[in-house]
């Protein structure tokens, strides 16, 4: 974590996995990374309790930055800005595999709160 004019500024990275039989019955797996970018008291907190291989849920948008590298060439990054991340049950171990589902929620660009109401099984496709 670091701070960016102030505001503690947070990047992780997620790995989502696909998993599929295809057409001759052998199982398939694709993983692909995803960059996510916190920001504020959502920053803060989820240090605290966040663990590699825990399971969490993510609402956000996408930003695309650009920039040049020190070669003077174009490169681009494709992140996450998250704004709800919902910590849940599996995976992980370590100081977050005891606590309990919640929802931490960024202010939105006018100021409020969003909603903040944590995700039940219920509420999760598979």
């Amino acid at each position: 974590m670091s701070a960016f004019g102030g505001a503690a500024v947070a990047t992780l990275n997620l790995a989502t996995t696909e998993v599929w039989n295809d057409k001759g019955g052998q199982r398939q797996e694709k993983t692909e990374w995803h960059r996510i970018v916190l920001w504020g008291k959502q920053a803060e907190s989820l240090q605290e309790y966040l663990t590699k291989g825990k399971q969490i849920y993510v609402e956000g948008r996408l930003q695309t930055r650009q920039w040049d590298d020190k070669d003077g060439n174009k490169r681009y990054t494709t992140e996450i800005k998250a704004d709800r991340i919902t910590l849940l049950g599996g995976g992980g171990g370590g100081r977050g595999a005891s606590m309990e589902r919640g929802a931490v929620s960024m202010p939105h660009a006018g100021g409020d709160e969003l909603a903040m109401e944590p995700i039940t099984d219920d509420d999760i496709p598979f």
